[in-house]
């Protein structure tokens, strides 16, 4: 009888082993599962109070008659006793924003009238990139003359006859034609040629 009692009490002890390593492994099954769902979810669910950002409007080109161009004779400029070299602003009056790109063209105004123009060759310096304008705002170029030399009328070292234009016509790519004067004086200039700058946010000297 004590045979017996042994082997049940063995066989007692086995099944409950068994089934305590059943209900473990079970547990620890059920944990994996749900551990490899919560990543899956959370890829797939967007975090809390995330947006997209909009995009921002484009700018328009600033067009010819939202410019009021003005000029003035530029602090550096080639020696000499011409004009020598001319900043010409450009300000947006048009209350709104607007983008300016590119290199002037530029003539001298016969008799200050534009229909009476006489192109100057121009020489670009520098790069090119588009120039946001504010409401208010103003971009400028240079525009660098080759210079008169001497007195009374001066003389060109080239020995072509000086220029002289009451007004010049200085043209912007897509934003029209602007004509301008200086506050006192005239654009005098040799050989009808001018090397001039793109469009800049920075005021140049």
């Amino acid at each position: 009888m004590q045979y017996g009692n042994s082997i049940r009490s063995a066989a007692v002890a086995m099944v409950v082993a068994s089934a305590a390593a059943l209900l473990v492994t079970g547990c620890r099954s059920g944990g994996d599962e749900a551990g490899a769902d919560a990543p899956s979810s959370a890829a797939s669910s967007p975090a809390a109070g995330s947006a997209s950002p909009a995009s921002a409007a484009p700018v328009p080109p600033c067009t010819v008659g939202e410019l009021k161009a003005d000029a003035h004779q530029a602090a550096v400029r080639p020696n000499g006793t011409g004009i020598g070299a001319a900043v010409v602003g450009f300000t947006n009056t048009s209350g709104h924003p607007c983008t300016l790109q590119g290199f002037p063209t530029v003539a001298g105004a016969g008799n200050g009238s534009p229909d009476r123009n006489v192109p100057l060759a121009v020489t670009r310096t520098g790069s090119a990139s588009p120039v946001a304008l504010a409401a208010g705002g103003t971009a400028w170029v240079k525009l660098t003359f080759v210079q008169v030399q001497g007195e009374a009328d001066g003389y060109c070292e080239s020995g072509t006859t000086p220029f002289s234009y009451p007004t010049l016509v200085v043209g912007l790519p897509g934003a029209g034609a602007h004509q301008v004067a200086l506050e006192d004086g005239l654009f005098a200039e040799c050989d009808n040629k001018v090397t001039v700058t793109a469009v800049s946010a920075v005021q140049p000297s």
